[in-house]
């Protein structure tokens, strides 16, 4: 039995993650080697986006979560933020939004990571990365692991996700390598000028941006786990920055080592960065290489899966103890202190959504559903994100506090880096809805996007009125007694 929902059980978790466990942490959750893989398939264009991306969206995006993280070091993250700035009914469609993103999320994060882990058994066993037995059956075994270690204990998960931050770092290390050996030793198999790296204004690169700004987002996820960081004022700012700064250099690094090993044509979306890796350590002779960065990336993105299992699992948790949703989510296990509701509710939705997004669909055209989905739900609280601190800016307190990491620039700043990341990602979600060249069918493509991000919207607001009217009644009747 868990212990019943009540503010008091905020009080129960555990101040267990330090500096280095934050900084893992966001490199986990926000480093993708699916996403330089999909920026290589995209061609050298794909370099400038990034460039651009972490100009006006993601250097914006950090420094606002340090003010933020700093200010408001409380446990729901953007939950917290958009309820403070705009009250309960926005802080839900916020929270809410956060929530369900996840159900696409982690389907399209499970099928990139089993098609990478096929490159464990070598080239050889390379073809497991389209068979869709095989990425069904291990999105499942990871999901599994993730849940199980995350609702035994942040203590315990925390291991997880520290694994995934080196196990994703260390192969895109490896990458840069190797691409920067075979350049040297027989030139690249990209021609890279300055022009053909200009954005190449097309609908295909239209589709890719809200790609390349989603891969950059997911810093602001361990704000959502603020009362269980140790000294959040002085965490999470260095750990932001630098995490930050890891993640650009290694998604361009990452870019233009895989291009200079294989033509963009030829990558795999969703698994080329072990394509190059393979594809290098055989001409190298060093055969080896692949399987141990298909190895540790088995570890990395399982560590992904976890720290974001982590993470948005405490948003139901505090609107659970709301009560804007039903009272078991705000319930933490009474051994382990973790929000066990919340937890394995998210995993059970997103194996049914893995399950039906088969139909009908290639595996890259499934995949793709699930990437946009994911990034339009995503980016609904990131415009709540970036509307709170521009309306929080002007309360008096915002520099009452010397321990929080304020914007540089005062309201300038605040302005033109709320402003800047807004505009960024309302553009990001009006282009999701733009079918691929992958999909089977243009129409049902927009159709199931549509419906489903439609769909999830509406059952949150169902819930959010039915928990509201429920507070209604209980204020009636403490007011009555």
């Amino acid at each position: 039995m868990s212990s019943p929902a009540s503010p008091d059980a905020r009080k129960q978790l555990r101040r267990v993650m330090g500096l280095w466990d934050v900084l893992l942490f966001n490199i986990a959750a926000v480093l993708g080697p699916r996403w330089i893989a999909a920026a290589a398939h995209n061609g050298t264009s794909s370099i400038s986006l990034w460039v651009l991306a972490a100009a006006l969206f993601f250097l914006p995006t950090t420094v606002i979560i340090a003010e933020l993280s700093t200010r408001f070091p409380q446990e729901g993250g953007v939950y917290a933020w958009a309820k403070e700035a705009f009250g309960d009914f926005h802080g839900f469609v916020a929270g809410w939004t956060y929530w369900i993103y996840t159900f696409f999320y982690f389907p399209g994060l499970l099928m990139a990571s089993v098609a990478m882990a096929a490159y464990v058994g070598g080239s050889r066993a390379a073809y497991l990365a389209e068979d869709r037995t095989f990425l069904m059956a291990g999105s499942f075994l990871m999901l599994f692991a993730a849940v199980l270690l995350n609702i035994i204990g942040l203590n315990i998960g925390k291991w997880l996700q520290n694994a995934g931050g080196v196990g994703t770092y260390i192969p895109l290390l490896m990458l840069v390598g190797m691409g920067a050996y075979l350049w040297h030793v027989r030139g690249s198999v990209t021609h890279f000028t300055a022009r053909n790296m200009l954005p190449a204004w097309n609908w295909k690169t239209v589709n890719f941006w809200p790609q390349i700004a989603f891969a950059f987002t997911g810093l602001e996820l361990c704000s959502a786990m603020s009362e269980e960081v140790r000294e959040p004022h002085k965490t999470f700012p260095r750990a932001v920055l630098g995490s930050g700064a890891l993640i650009a250099a290694a998604y361009i690094g990452g870019t233009f080592a895989l291009l200079a090993i294989l033509p963009a044509q030829s990558v795999d979306p969703k698994s080329g960065v072990f394509q190059a890796i393979t594809t290098a350590s055989a001409a190298s002779g060093m055969a080896f290489f692949g399987i141990l960065a298909a190895v540790l990336v088995l570890f990395g993105n399982t560590g992904g899966v976890g720290s974001t299992v982590a993470g948005v699992a405490r948003i139901p948790f505090i609107v659970g103890i709301d009560r804007y949703m039903p009272a078991a989510f705000g319930k933490i296990h009474p051994r382990w202190k973790t929000p066990w509701i919340s937890i394995l509710v998210q995993a059970f939705i997103s194996c049914a959504i893995l399950l039906l997004i088969q139909i009908n669909e290639t595996a890259n055209g499934a995949y793709q559903i699930l990437v946009d989905a994911g990034t339009i739900l995503y980016f609904i609280p990131f415009l709540y994100m970036y509307a709170a601190v521009i309306k929080l800016a002007s309360r008096p307190d915002r520099t009452a506090n010397p321990n929080v990491a304020l914007i540089p620039g005062g309201k300038l700043g605040v302005w033109l880096a709320g402003g800047l990341g807004f505009a960024v990602v309302l553009l990001g979600i009006v282009l999701s809805f733009i079918p691929p060249a992958e999909a089977a069918s243009n129409w049902v493509f927009e159709a199931k996007l549509a419906g489903g991000t439609a769909g999830g919207i509406l059952l949150g607001l169902a819930l959010y009125f039915r928990g509201a009217r429920a507070k209604a009644r209980d204020a009636l009747r403490a007011g009555a007694g």
